[in-house]
């Protein structure tokens, strides 16, 4: 077993009619002000840096990552990507004129679609700051007042590469350097939009800061990079979440997201990807812990053609802690290959994972993680737990464990289990006057309700009715 290096594209023939159930398929009837068009190149890449009118220094290492993407061999050791070619996609669109602080002034089928998604009500009610990416760049953007009082740095990543680049260049990529795979190189040659985030020396935000990524057009790549810094003694937590149309012709999407915990400093990182299923998701994430600090990841992907997403901690400093909770979900004609990464480091550091996947047809889960502790990683401990529900005979389910310790005085717990919906189960619920399908969503959300109820409300809430869209027709 290894792990990762930390025509239209994929030739997807299914017809993809059977899953217009899917919430937020809708497609915006928006004109590009500007796009690269089609394929990739090194003018492609020189193109992206030009419209951005971006300072050389970013150009440089733009092309210095394309020329490591054209070498670099694609993947073989997980879900087969031998369909995706690079050339069929657009890597840059622009939709407005520049990002807004004020809803109303995006242009209104951009709007619509953000209502459609709830996000100007969330902002209202939960969040500390949001930003809307559309396709490329993002749209709207905007911080509470109170929080840039203290000192709170939350840009666009567009934004930060000109008004704070010396804070920038200090940190970009030093979690995850260019050349870590195929897929962070070819981010780092044509990123655009995400999120940078600075928190000051002992200032807490809470209250959730949020980005949602939107994908429009269809044979689209988007490839937003994010940055979060929280300074010694500070917390932050962000939430992210993404979807797009429903094309017949495949998307790709490959984030690269990089955290810096400091001393004593706590980021909590949440996602819920919910992409139609002709997105190829390719997303590397990773965090460096340094003393006493946290990390937490939650991750919870539904949807895609294929996921291949294991979010990491590098337990940098003496007590440090990681943790990742995930949840797959893997329907008809997807793979979910998700999991975790645990670096220990230094002494008396903690590692949790908690994994959960649900597999139903053709759908296929699996989980892939690694566990490392290094010489001088004394009185560290982790803990994997990885559970599995299988909804059908055709459903599978694997699971991929690494586990490298170079001491005897560290502790690794692994425990893992696989569980099938029987028809007993459901002639029992029936039995009771309860109907097929609503027998299998009882069954499936108390394998899901340990994990699912350490969730934010407003995250439990979307998850579970996610979950309800997904089994829709699962059974009878």
């Amino acid at each position: 077993m290894s792990m990762p290096p930390d025509n239209e594209t994929g030739a997807l023939s299914k017809d993809f009619s059977e899953f217009d159930d899917y919430e937020f398929g809708h497609f915006d009837h928006v004109k590009p002000l500007a796009t690269t068009g089609i394929g990739l190149s090194e003018d492609v890449v020189r193109q992206i840096s030009a419209l951005k009118e971006e300072p050389d220094w970013m150009l440089e290492i733009r092309l210095k990552a394309y020329e490591a993407f054209v070498k670099m061999p694609m993947p073989t050791w997980g879900p087969d990507l031998s369909e995706i070619n690079f050339e069929d996609y657009t890597y840059f669109i622009r939709s407005t004129e520049g990002e807004s602080d004020d809803w109303e002034d995006m242009p209104e089928e951009i709007l619509a679609t953000f209502d459609k998604l709830g996000i100007p009500q969330a902002e209202q009610k939960f969040l500390a700051g949001a930003t809307a990416q559309y396709e490329s760049e993002a749209v709207y953007h905007k911080l509470r007042e109170d929080l840039e009082e203290q000192g709170v740095i939350f840009l666009t990543m567009d934004a930060a590469v000109k008004e704070c680049p010396e804070l920038l260049r200090e940190y970009w990529g030093s979690v995850i350097p260019a050349t870590d795979n195929k897929f962070s190189a070819l981010n780092t040659a044509v990123w655009s939009g995400g999120s940078f985030i600075y928190i000051p020396p002992g200032v807490s935000v809470e209250t959730p800061l949020q980005t949602y990524f939107r994908i429009n057009e269809k044979s689209f790549g988007q490839f937003e990079r994010t940055l979060i810094i929280a300074d010694k003694g500070a917390k932050v937590v962000y939430n992210e979440g993404c979807s797009a149309p429903k094309w017949a012709a495949s998307s790709l999407h490959a984030a690269v997201v990089e955290l810096i915990a400091l001393e004593g400093a706590r980021i909590d990182y949440q996602t819920i990807q919910n992409w139609y299923k002709n997105i190829y998701n390719l997303v590397t994430k990773r965090a460096k812990a340094m003393k006493d600090a946290t990390v937490t990841w939650l991750d919870i992907n539904v949807g895609s053609r294929i996921t291949i997403k294991y979010p990491g901690v590098m337990l940098m400093g003496e007590g440090a802690r990681g943790e990742v909770q995930s949840i797959a979900f893997a329907n008809d004609e997807q793979t979910q290959d998700s999991g975790a990464k645990m670096i220990h480091l230094a002494p008396r550091t903690t590692s949790i994972v908690t994994s959960k996947s649900i597999s139903k047809g053709t759908g296929r889960s699996s989980y892939r993680g690694m566990i490392k502790m290094a010489k001088n990683a004394v009185g560290a401990s982790a803990r994997v737990e990885c559970d599995a529900l299988l909804l059908d005979e055709s459903s599978r389910t694997d699971t991929y464990p690494v586990m490298d310790s170079a001491t005897d005085s560290a502790s690794i717990a692994h425990e893992a289990s696989v569980s099938k919906v029987s028809e007993d189960q459901i002639f029992y619920l029936q039995s009771r006057g309860i109907s097929e399908i609503e027998a299998m969503k009882m069954i499936v959300n108390g394998f899901l309700e340990p994990l699912v109820k350490r969730l934010p409300l407003e995250y439990s809430v979307e998850f579970q009715r996610l979950v309800e869209l997904e089994l829709e027709g699962s059974v009878g």
